[in-house]
């Protein structure tokens, strides 16, 4: 239930805090008053758009905050779930909206999302305003309302669950064979390539060092004359011939036998020993380098070839190194791979498909027996309920007809409904809006048995009745605030004059900035205020009496 509520700078509420108790509540006032800027207030605790329209013309943001006590194990197990504190079943539900229309959204203190939000608020409170009797007429909420009095609520929520999961499963399919139709269609193609790329045999860093043998291939005779023409200076082959490594080797001998008479010259004999040696091992390497300068075109050829093979396989597939050719072969690999591993995962699929497809076969069918049999029962308590509201002679019937399979099912519902004991109607062709309004009701009083809604408000479902059949929607609402709290916004003095809280709605102008309030009534205040829904503006004696006896009757 709905225990209180507490509201800052919403509109032209500038601050409220109110308690509410169990069972049902009335709530009244002139029109205009603002009892549908209370209800915008509820709205927005239970996930409604939000925006900077809503907060008063004073102020930077608005706050909404309503206090809940409920025992639901299954909302308990949806907060947790979503690591929210339950605190005992005792909820505080708290929407602020700043200038910038931005809004947040808490649930014991705990951030939540306004989709969150929406999910346990609608497990707390239902809001029916007059807009609502148009879902009356919607084949959805029909279906939905055969559902709650049948007790299909777990039912529907495993067959919504296959048919989900059937979809998704359907989608998969159609991306994994138009997938796999892409793949036949460029496989011949896609497998000329990968033999193309696998022929080549490619090795990373190829290029670089086939482009570097290339380079010295091409200028072997040079190189080889520029290595000769090195070794001649350091050692000449002719004996007489004068050489930087003979000269060094003469001169480290000469300092040798000076040495024991001029000791400076033993340093000098070691430099140039070392100059030799090291002189000596450039000699050899040179040599071998030499030795090593293929001038053969054959090999040449060999390298160009394969230089040219590269070169076309980079511009082929727009690569600029062998590496990337390497990962693109491995790739068109990969698919050609695929095609015969996407069947497979075809044929998997197909199988879960087909498994699901019976799973939710037996599901619609047990949907569909358990409406059939529910159906006459459901009609018979309407019709009943619709006489008591005074339509003696209504009839109101539920059909069962097939339709394509959707989340609840294979069945479509229609309400038929007539006021005159003729054959039933389709009901959006037949019934007015008091015909309606009562119909509505009957159904919320046997939802609210099944489905165990905490709070239920109702703005003005009395709209177009009258008399005593106002007098009879008032008893059934009242009936059901004994079971539940239950929330009524009415005109009529009839239905204002049952239950036990009363509170009124009402405007008032502070140095010309207008506001709203509500307050609880009782004693001579609530005769007055019963009174002046029964005479207008002026409350006569007689509506003062008559207002006295409408409320000693209940």
């Amino acid at each position: 239930m709905l225990s209180s509520l507490h509201i800052r700078n919403y509109i032209l509420i500038n601050s409220l805090d109110i308690s509410f108790p169990e069972g049902l509540v009335i709530i009244t006032g002139q029109t205009g008053a603002g009892k549908s800027i209370l209800l915008g207030a509820l709205s927005l605790l239970s996930g409604a758009k939000a925006d900077a329209s809503l907060i008063s013309s004073e102020s930077d943001s608005c706050v909404v905050e309503g206090e809940f006590d409920v025992n639901d194990p299954d909302l308990q197990s949806t907060m947790e779930d979503n690591d929210v504190d339950w605190d005992g079943g005792h909820l505080i539900i708290r929407r602020t909206v700043n200038r910038s229309g931005r809004s947040r959204s808490f649930i014991n203190d705990s951030p939540v999302s306004v989709s969150l939000l929406s999910e346990i608020s609608s497990r707390l409170i239902d809001i029916h305003s007059q807009h609502k009797s148009l879902f009356l007429t919607d084949r959805n909420f029909q279906l939905s309302v055969l559902d709650f009095f049948a007790g299909n609520s777990s039912l529907r929520t495993e067959c919504r669950n296959l048919w989900q999961e059937l979809r998704r499963k359907e989608a998969e399919l159609s991306d994994l064979l138009e997938r796999q139709r892409r793949c036949r269609e460029e496989g011949d193609y896609n497998a000329s390539l990968l033999q193309q790329l696998q022929d080549a045999s490619l090795h990373s860093g190829e290029l670089e060092s086939l482009e570097e043998e290339q380079s010295s291939l091409s200028s072997a005779e040079q190189i080889k004359s520029a290595l000769g023409n090195v070794t001649e200076l350091l050692c000449p082959s002719q004996d007489d011939a004068q050489g930087i490594i003979p000269a060094l080797k003469e001169s480290e001998k000469l300092l040798f036998s000076i040495h024991r008479c001029f000791p400076a010259a033993s340093g000098i004999s070691e430099r140039i020993e070392s100059a030799r040696i090291e002189l000596s091992d450039i000699l050899s390497e040179i040599e071998r380098l030499d030795s090593n300068v293929d001038m053969s075109p054959e090999h040449l050829q060999m390298v160009e070839d394969r230089l040219s093979l590269l070169y076309t396989l980079l511009k082929r597939h727009s690569c600029s190194t062998v590496d990337e050719l390497i990962l693109l072969r491995d790739k068109l690999a990969g698919s050609v791979d695929d095609i015969s591993n996407l069947q497979d995962s075809i044929d998997t699929l197909g199988r879960e498909i087909d498994t699901l497809k019976r799973e939710f076969s037996l599901r619609c069918e047990e949907l569909h027996n358990r409406r059939v049999k529910s159906s006459p029962g459901f009609s018979e308590e309407i019709t009943v309920s619709l006489r008591f509201l005074e339509l003696e002679r209504a009839n109101f019937v539920v059909d069962l007809n097939p339709c394509v399979p959707g989340p609840y099912g294979t069945d479509s519902v229609v309400f038929r409904f007539s006021s005159v004991g003729a054959s039933p109607l389709e009901l959006e062709r037949c019934a007015s809006g008091g015909e309606i309004s009562r119909i509505m009701l009957c159904l919320k009083a046997m939802m609210a048995r099944f489905v165990g809604m905490p709070t239920l408000i109702f703005d003005e479902i009395d709209t177009g009745v009258s008399g005593s059949v106002a007098d009879k929607m008032g008893s059934m609402i009242c009936s059901m605030g004994a079971d539940m709290q239950v929330f009524s916004i009415t005109h009529l003095p009839q239905v204002a004059a049952k239950g036990n809280a009363h509170y009124v709605v009402e405007k008032s102008d502070h140095n010309g900035k207008a506001s709203s309030s509500i307050r609880a009534v009782a004693g001579e205040e609530r005769v007055r205020e019963i009174a002046r829904l029964l005479s207008g503006a002026v409350v006569s004696d007689a509506a003062m009496a008559n207002a006295r006896v409408l409320l000693e009757n209940d």
